[in-house]
């Protein structure tokens, strides 16, 4: 006899979206590998101790996501889509990071602004609280599917034409070679996992209830002054995060 999935019903998340969750872990986990299907309504119900209409809305939720398909006569079946592994390392780079496991890769500028430097960035940075920052957001892509999104700071003294450059570029390291600054290592990441806020699931075209990873990073310059502080959000079903040393 299976024994039943706990899920909690007084914690204000909905039912049908910590189930969504357990299912796209155990997709992620290829727990459903040897059928290629997930289990049947019935079984997943009883296995969460909830209705059946319960079950279609996470299923229909995951559906939405793309990880999953429904097969009149069949069932649910899995539709493949193998996370894409991301390095982060000394020196991190998204187009290199991602190498040949995408065929076209794209990040696409959604908005830039000066804003003052918060006191958390201004420390990040090492610059002086309310000093003129340029952000930079932005969401990217593989093959067709947002895998991130990003805020960027950077100090304007240093790189007053980093929004024009970035534009012109399309990268942010072209965009930093443009002011003369030719390499730049990591410093530091934090990483935590959460549910994606409403912004987030219409930039990674994500359904409610699902997971972003969040890296939030400094980066710096060879004699370790720093040029870069982000927050960028991965999407937990299509990325998994390699941390190298």
């Amino acid at each position: 006899m299976a024994l039943k999935k706990i899920v909690e019903r007084q914690t204000g998340v909905a039912l049908w979206r910590q189930i969504a969750d357990r299912i796209r872990l155990s997709i992620s986990n290829g727990d459903y590998d040897a059928t290629g299907m997930v289990p049947p309504e019935t079984v997943l119900a009883q296995e969460f101790g909830v209705n059946r209409h319960t079950v279609r809305s996470a299923l229909a939720a995951l559906a939405e996501e793309g990880l999953v398909r429904a097969v009149q006569g069949r069932g649910t079946m899995i539709e493949r889509k193998d996370r894409v592994s991301y390095p982060i390392s000394r020196r991190t780079r998204f187009s290199q990071g991602l190498g040949r496991q995408v065929k076209e890769i794209a990040t696409r500028l959604l908005g830039h602004a000066e804003v003052p430097a918060s006191g958390e960035i201004a420390a990040a940075l090492a610059v002086s609280p309310g000093a003129v920052l340029i952000e930079l957001r932005t969401v990217s892509s593989g093959d067709g599917r947002p895998l991130s999104t990003s805020v960027s700071y950077y100090p304007a003294e240093r790189f007053p034409r980093m929004a024009e450059e970035y534009s012109r570029l399309g990268s942010v390291t072209k965009a930093f070679a443009a002011h003369g600054l030719d390499d730049y290592v990591r410093v530091s990441t934090e990483l935590v996992a959460r549910h994606a806020d409403a912004q987030e699931l219409s930039l990674l075209k994500l359904s409610p209830g699902a997971i972003v990873m969040e890296a939030q990073s400094v980066n710096a310059d060879l004699d370790g002054k720093p040029v870069e502080f982000s927050r960028t959000r991965f999407a937990a079903d299509r990325m998994k995060l390699r941390i190298e040393t």
